[in-house]
């Protein structure tokens, strides 16, 4: 039986991230597991070069509600099995014994038993409560944002894009951002639709700005991305029906329903027993842009950032190279994810066709080389522009970014809007707008020539080609967009280098 004690107080931590006294671990959040007879999972950081034994140290209150009692048990730690060679990695601290589901808070320790834990941190528990109705239905969760990065308008495009395909709730994991993006985020987090959870990671470690170890070097994998994917679904584990794991530069959009909710209804409904959808991520250039200029409009002039509605031509699928997916999840049905599938889950996956739903990322070319051309027309997110300008404009408004913007503009510009400037500044930023490359003309495919055109070339490949991979203080300099770490290359798999199940 594990040794217990009453103590009088707890030491709640709010924080996101706790250091494990007398280790180089580190507490992120706890939940409660009904899923595994109601154990204890700490998501943590564990130092995969340090590794040693770690206690559980968990609480129930008494019938003094001012008293606790404490128990402490052996734990058993799970290290994630993607860690990319780095030294740091998402971890799972399981903690079994009795009464665990009573809990209300635990501690890792290094020491068994250890009464003496008075002046320490205790993580509060969530998910202490099961329940099957969810107070929203979708919930995307950004993994983190990192090195000023300050791509406004397409956010708040992506962001109202969202809103009107059925999405109520967005998490952000925020390590630091630009200027103008801080303002965008407050103002959505004011609307109510965004939640920021701070996310100080590189106040304890050095973070790696990339994927692999090996080129980036650094102690933890992408600012500790995979540690926030899998906090964000137990996050969200009882709170929302499905949760969107992508990118911020990215939209999971469909193709033959008019938004998230009637595409789930007929997903689920053709595959009631799938928890995890993977969806394939397509690449729009954000170096090619369309002929017309219709959408190359003054108010958005000076926002910094992408304007996705320039960007319809879409990257052929590469001979060989696997399009990495990002997921829809029902979270109660994932144990473990990476960042492309689940590790763990238990109710199996389901790959979306591309012509069903697909990712619109308006992102650097993978395919420099291609020329207009030899890519296709997708005009998927002209189809909400009669909603989505309004809406962008509004945000960018409410939140202050236009107002900052419109103080830069060219006069010329300003003219355009209505807007008549003084004149200091005519005087001042008297200067021709510049214009942009002329582009080769290109044949434009109706959608179904081009639906036809990439099936017969997915046709093309085997059955093991098709199959998806599976696991074994703010600075105000902003870099811009193509230099943000957050914007680094996916990394290439070859069908040699990606294990089939």
């Amino acid at each position: 039986m594990a040794p217990f004690y009453n103590r009088p107080k707890i030491q709640e931590d709010l924080s996101s991230i706790t250091p494990i006294k007398d280790s180089e671990h580190f507490m992120v959040s706890a939940f409660i597991d009904h899923r595994l007879d109601g154990v204890i999972r700490v998501i943590s950081i564990i130092n995969r070069n340090s590794l040693q034994q770690l206690y559980c140290v968990y609480c129930s209150p008494t019938k003094m509600i001012t008293e606790y009692e404490c128990r402490t048990v052996q734990a058993d730690v799970q290290i994630h099995s993607d860690h990319f060679g780095f030294p740091f990695h998402v971890s799972d601290v399981i903690c079994k014994g009795k009464h665990t589901q009573n809990a209300t808070h635990v501690l890792i320790s290094t020491k068994y038993p250890d009464n003496n834990n008075n002046n320490m941190d205790y993580l509060p528990i969530k998910n202490r409560a099961r329940t099957n109705t969810f107070k929203f239905n979708f919930t995307i969760c950004i993994s983190n944002v990192f090195g000023d990065y300050n791509n406004v308008l397409q956010f708040a495009q992506t962001m109202e894009m969202y809103k009107l395909l059925g999405v109520q709730h967005v998490v952000i994991y925020n390590t630091s951002c630009g200027p103008d993006l801080d303002k965008l985020l407050k103002h959505y987090e004011t609307e109510g639709i965004l939640e920021i959870v701070s996310w100080p990671i590189d106040k304890f470690l050095n973070p790696s700005p990339g994927w692999n170890f090996q080129e980036f070097k650094g102690d933890l994998h992408y600012y500790g991305q995979l540690v926030t994917l899998n906090e964000c679904i137990y996050r969200h584990m009882y709170q929302s029906r499905y949760v969107l794991l992508n990118d911020i530069d990215e939209i999971i959009m469909p193709y033959k329903h008019t938004n998230l909710p009637s595409l789930m209804k007929d997903l689920q409904s053709a595959h009631p027993g799938v928890g995890v959808f993977l969806i394939e991520n397509h690449i729009f250039p954000k170096t090619q842009f369309e002929d017309s200029g219709k959408f190359k409009r003054a108010e958005w002039h000076n926002i910094p950032g992408v304007n996705i509605m320039e960007h319809i031509y879409r990257e052929p699928d590469r001979k060989n190279v696997y399009n990495p997916t990002k997921m829809i999840v029902n979270p109660r049905k994932v144990q473990q994810t990476s960042v492309h599938s689940t590790l763990e889950d238990f109710g199996g996956s389901y790959h979306v066709p591309f012509d069903v739903c697909r990712i619109v990322h308006v992102r650097v070319p993978l395919q420099e080389h291609l020329t207009k051309n030899q890519l296709f027309v997708d005009k998927r997110v002209w189809g909400f522009e009669q909603e989505l300008i309004p809406n962008v404009d509004q945000a960018l408004n409410f939140s202050g970014a236009a107002t900052t913007a419109a103080s830069s503009l060219p006069v010329s510009t300003l003219k355009a809007m209505g807007r008549r400037p003084s004149a200091a500044y005519e005087r001042e930023f008297s200067i021709p707008q510049s214009s942009r490359p002329e582009s080769a003309p290109v044949h434009e495919s109706s959608p179904e020539s081009v639906q036809a055109s990439e099936l017969s070339q997915r046709s093309a490949l085997t059955p093991a080609q098709r199959r998806r991979p599976r696991k074994k203080k703010r600075s105000p300099a902003c870099p811009t967009p193509e230099h943000s770490p957050m914007l680094a290359s996916e990394p290439e798999l070859s069908p040699e280098s990606v294990r089939h199940d």
